[in-house]
């Protein structure tokens, strides 16, 4: 039977890579590239090949095998794996490349920041301190050549060929062999003389004299040139002085020279240093500590390395957001740094933290996530969008926190896009309606208002139909200014997604009307609205050719192109609920503020009426809400009047000295501060809060479409006994025998017919109007006064018909 003898070498679960070697320290190793054999992870392989004759050689690696291997610290090249045969020896350890390869790179890249290097220095001498105070170990070696660098940019020091006890034991200094290592002895260990009685650290500590030159300076021609400080920094160069002093006796020990080194305005006393010092210890630091140093972090990340970002910052945050329970703080500095990955990256480190926070019940991480999306959405795939992010935002349309509420409306604009055709057209409609015709903020319904407009070319042809002019409508009615400038302009961001017939008996019908609004802005929008439909259906009157061209978007399906032609059509009502998020999470994470007060739209009797009638705590003008006009007007050519994409339809963005001036949502009396007015939209409203009851009546479902967001309905039939027209007198001499049948049928229909509550005609917006002049809160407490009253008169006429229910059974009115 025979046997064969296994390989060692290619048993190694590492390998070499092809790419020639990158040198080493100098002496007999090799410094390779490599990778693990089972994962791909990159490493770096330091081979010695054992040359028959060179037996001293020989001895002087294995010892540095054997100290590499024994020694750990963050600071000393990390050991991982290794291998010693008859003919080579192996040792693996992190990837890293030379520090003399690293600053030539980097120098023709721009060079290396003061700030890096005075935290690799930092490196190097704890690295040393821990060498010599706790391990009582010269290493000999230090310069250029032994220190290397990993991928975040930590600096390591290795080539510990050369280390020797300082306690005696073991014999003194190997010899090194290497001439171009001697010019980094200490002069006394040259000469010979007296002055040989030192420290055990004041050889490294003279060697590291020596490569601080070299870093700042370049490679060290000869041991005189260290009289020459160069390019080293003002504030380093008198404790360099201190290393390369003649006497050995006066070089500092390297715990102290780090200690002068940190003192206030020291080189190694800077925002990298301390920040580097903290992430060492964060295990340990308090919650509190942690919470700090993350809000701090992101002011600074802008000035720290872009390695050291993606390799040292980025794994600690997410470390911190999964087992530190850091919250919402590591957002900001998270996205910060998620800028310097690259796609893949972002997909494996990034997104699934992002789908975990979305499902976090933390308000404060709910809102800087929505502020933030723009920053991540384009990493997120749909199928991820529909199943495990939107189903966690839409909770937001529902949060009692209206600064929650406005985010979630904003951050539809970017989900639109990827959304399915459930999600998008049946279920976000469905929260758009509540918003627009419920939410008690003027603000937030004027944002969804405009979120629907933007998105409007998303949507399917039906729902589109179904939606868009009657939510535009409505707008229009609002009783909040800017929702009825946002209505206006969201009629014309969509003008391509209506027929002729709809421009002409549904929507100029309403722009109409808002021509005598109380507010300048709102009737500026519509009589520019107005002029641009109006040629629209002009240019088709004159050749009717163009009507398949002009409508053919009509029917067609969802086009996301036209989604960044609109989106700058309008500005967000902003209003101050994003510019006071963090007040309000901080002091009222569950206030829900009621309707502030808001000018009353009269009726258009007399225009002398325009001028809005506001009921503020104190003098408080319409302004805040103007929207943003052109700095001249000028009548619009005809032929130019069509342009739609051309037009100013202004901005809905308010003065960010109004923002500035507001305090919070908090309501409860609090209509001013100090003797002065709040803005508009925060004073206190004395309407009670909307029940389901007592106003919005077309939304008997809530949230439905089908009955809010329809078309009209057919006309009424008329009353019976009605006559054709041919049939009545209109002017004769004749009497007529009969009543006058149009009479009568006015008289019925005050008597009590009223029009659907879906029907776009009147779109049931008297009642708000009414409401409006005789007070909310008590047409509301009658209306459920009256409901209350039917119900029992109908509970009691079933019971008295049927007589009582059965035993178990449950009977639905």
């Amino acid at each position: 039977m025979w046997f064969f003898a296994r390989d060692p070498v290619r048993d190694f679960p590492f390998e070499l890579s092809p790419d020639p070697p990158e040198g080493g320290p100098p002496g007999p190793w090799v410094l390779h590239r490599g990778r693990k054999k089972a994962t791909g992870s990159p490493v770096s392989i330091f081979v010695y090949d054992v040359k028959p004759g060179a037996d001293e050689q020989t001895q002087v690696a294995k010892a540095a095998f054997k100290r590499l291997k024994t020694l750990r610290h963050p600071n000393i090249l990390a050991y991982i794996d290794g291998l010693e045969t008859d003919k080579c020896l192996h040792v693996v350890t992190e990837a890293v490349t030379p520090l003399g390869m690293y600053l030539k790179e980097r120098a023709e890249a721009g060079g290396l920041k003061e700030l890096e290097l005075s935290w690799g220095l930092h490196q190097i001498v704890k690295a040393l301190s821990f060498l010599v105070n706790d391990c009582s170990l010269i290493h000999n070696n230090i310069c250029m050549a032994a220190v290397f660098v990993d991928r975040a940019g930590e600096w390591k020091l290795g080539g510990l060929d050369y280390m020797y006890s300082a306690q005696g034991n073991g014999g003194g200094p190997p010899r090194k062999g290497v001439p171009e290592l001697e010019q980094y002895d200490p002069p006394e260990l040259a000469d010979g003389s007296g002055r040989a009685v030192r420290e055990k650290w004041s050889a490294d500590m003279w060697r590291l004299g020596c490569l601080i030159w070299e870093v700042f300076n370049g490679p060290l021609p000869r041991a005189a040139a260290l009289r020459n400080p160069g390019k080293i920094p003002k504030s380093l160069v008198p404790h360099y002085c201190e290393l390369v002093g003649a006497n050995p006796k006066v070089r500092p020990n390297p715990a102290r020279f780090l200690q002068n080194c940190r003192a206030p305005g020291g080189f190694m006393n800077n925002r990298f240093v301390e920040t580097n010092l903290f992430l060492e210890e964060i295990q340990i630091k308090e919650p509190a500590e942690k919470q700090k140093f993350f809000q701090e972090l992101s002011k600074s990340l802008d000035s720290f390395p872009e390695d050291f970002c993606r390799h040292r910052v980025l794994p600690q945050l997410l470390t911190a957001f999964e087992f530190g329970n850091a919250g919402a703080v590591v957002l900001t500095p998270l996205f910060k740094v998620g800028k310097f990955l690259n796609a893949e990256e972002y997909q494996q480190k990034i997104i699934p933290v992002v789908v975990k926070m979305f499902s976090s019940t933390d308000r404060a991480m709910r809102i800087r996530l929505l502020q933030q999306m723009e920053q991540f959405i384009q990493y997120l795939d749909e199928p991820t969008v529909n199943t495990q992010i939107f189903p966690h935002v839409v909770h937001g349309f529902l949060d009692t926190n209206p600064a929650i509420r406005e985010q979630t409306v904003k951050s539809m604009l970017l989900l639109a896009p990827k959304l399915n055709e459930a999600n998008l057209n049946v279920e976000l409609m469905k929260h758009f309606a509540r918003l627009q015709a419920k939410d008690e903020q003027g603000p937030i319904r004027c944002n969804t208002t405009v979120c629907l407009g933007k998105i409007g070319s998303y949507l399917n042809a039906s729902t589109r139909h179904r939606v868009l002019t009657s939510a535009f409508s409505r707008a229009t009615k609002d009783p909040f200014a800017p929702s009825r400038v946002a209505g206006v302009l969201g009629f014309a961001a969509t003008h391509n997604l209506y027929s002729m017939n709809d421009c002409a008996h549904k929507i100029l019908p309403v722009l109409c009307g808002l021509t005598v609004d109380p507010e300048k802005s709102v009737r500026d929008q519509a009589f520019k609205a107005i002029r641009s439909f109006l040629s629209k259906l002009e240019s088709v009157s004159e050749d009717p050719t163009q009507l398949a061209e002009v409508e053919k978007d009509v029917h067609a399906a969802s086009s996301p192109g036209m989604g960044g032609a609109a989106a700058s059509w309008a500005g967000w009502a902003v209003t101050g609920v994003s510019s006071l998020t963090s007040k309000l999470i901080r002091a009222h994470p569950t206030a829900a503020p009621a309707e502030p007060n808001i000018p009353q739209r009269p009726t258009p009797e007399g225009l002398p009426a325009l001028a809005p009638t506001l009921v503020p705590a104190t003098s408080t003008t319409s302004g805040h809400w103007e929207t943003q006009e052109e700095s001249t007007d000028t009548v619009e050519d005809s032929n130019t009047a069509d342009r739609w994409d051309d037009e100013d339809w202004g901005s809905l963005e308010e003065a960010e000295s109004v923002l500035a001036q507001q305090e919070d949502w908090s309501i409860g009396g609090q209509a001013s501060r100090g003797g002065q007015a709040l803005p508009l939209h925060l004073q206190t409203s004395n309407v009670d809060p909307k029940s389901p009851e007592s106003d919005w009546s077309s939304w008997e479902a809530e949230g439905s479409w089908e009955q809010g967001w329809q078309e009209p309905s057919p006309p009424e039939p008329p009353p019976e006994g009605t006559r054709p027209a041919s049939e009545y007198n209109w002017g004769g001499s004749e009497p007529s025998d009969k009543g006058d049948p149009f009479a009568a049928m006015s008289a019925r229909r005050e008597a009590g017919i009223q029009l659907r509550p879906d029907s776009w005609g009147d779109d049931n917006w008297e009642g708000l109007e009414t409401e409006s002049r005789q007070g909310k809160a008590e047409l509301a407490r009658k209306k459920r006064e009256e409901r209350r009253r039917e119900m029992e008169a109908k509970r009691a006429e079933k019971k008295a018909a049927k007589g009582p229910m059965k035993l178990g059974t449950r009977k639905l009115d």
